[in-house]
């Protein structure tokens, strides 16, 4: 079975390219940017190399190329100034958009290639923060306008998952002080996403201090145990999708009273769970952040 999606919407191009579809139309008309093929109802229909073109011709735009000049060069020619243009230095746009076809073409050697020449101008932290975290934003707004499956997102986030796992093994053998301060890091019941939580422990691992991983979807009751091991402990964790809004409140409350109150115990919390969450309803002890940029900062 073909699983590789080659035929693309209008406004597929819009949520993949962040090009207005208004905007597409007019190059197509005034420049002749893409040929779309139409439907008998002139529904209009893009392939993956027009997909491929609309990335490059991006690229080049919003790097100082005005479209009339874009539009006189032949497609050929578009990806020979895009290369160049990454190789003096403007690397992000044009691994964002590798690293997005990747994606749609589930294609393992176009991430691996990219990963490797952003390798050789920046470190993993910096590609992380750069190119990885705008990524991951960008996948749920793909998966819910139905521009990707999540078989997409799943083959982009096992790929970074895996980068992070790899940075972390190194950092482990260099065997953290056993008496440093304990972080626990881990995810609420039904709770998947630990991209964010993993490359958390590995920012906590380069700093030297003790992590216990224990990743997704843990009872708060299972957490007690760490309690009686552990005389100070930061809890770490991540809320992309659970608790729901309606029982955010009362987990944090059972959280607080099971693992926080009356200890020297304290936690860390971030993610989008959070977004209209009133931060001075939390208790003392536990604090919320913004990013993973602003909570490493405070290590």
């Amino acid at each position: 079975m073909n699983t590789i999606q080659t035929v693309f919407s209008i406004k597929d191009l819009e949520n993949l390219t962040g090009i207005k579809a208004h905007t597409i139309r007019i190059w197509e008309k005034r420049y002749n940017l893409l040929e779309p093929e139409r439907s008998d109802t002139n529904i209009r229909s893009y392939n993956l190399g027009s997909l491929r073109k609309l990335l490059n011709i991006n690229f080049l735009n919003t790097h100082g190329f005005k479209i009339s000049k874009i539009a006189a060069l032949k497609e050929s020619d578009i990806a020979v100034k895009v290369r160049e243009m990454s190789f003096l230095g403007n690397v992000e746009k044009h691994a964002f958009n590798a690293f997005k076809l990747s994606m749609l073409n589930f294609d393992q050697s176009l991430f691996y290639n990219t990963y490797n020449q952003l390798l050789e101008e920046k470190s993993f932290r910096e590609i992380f923060y750069e190119i990885f975290i705008p990524i991951i934003q960008d996948l749920g707004l793909l998966w819910q306008t139905h521009t990707i499956t999540p078989a997409h997102e799943h083959f982009i986030s096992v790929h970074i998952r895996q980068k992070i796992l790899i940075h972390i093994e190194r950092l482990q053998s260099l065997n953290p002080r056993p008496d440093t301060k304990t972080f626990v890091l881990f995810l609420p019941i039904n709770e998947t996403h630990d991209i964010g939580l993993l490359f958390l422990n590995y920012e906590l691992i380069s700093k030297g201090y003790h992590t216990i991983f224990l990743g997704e979807s843990v009872p708060v009751e299972d957490l007690q145990l760490l309690n009686n091991l552990y005389t100070e402990i930061t809890y770490v964790s991540y809320f992309t999708i659970m608790p729901t809004q309606e029982k955010l409140s009362g987990y944090l409350d059972k959280f607080n009273k099971t693992l926080i109150e009356n200890t020297e115990n304290s936690a860390l919390l971030l993610g989008t769970r959070f977004k209209d969450f009133d931060a001075k309803k939390l208790p003392k002890q536990m604090k919320l952040y913004n990013s993973i940029e602003n909570l490493v900062k405070d290590l």
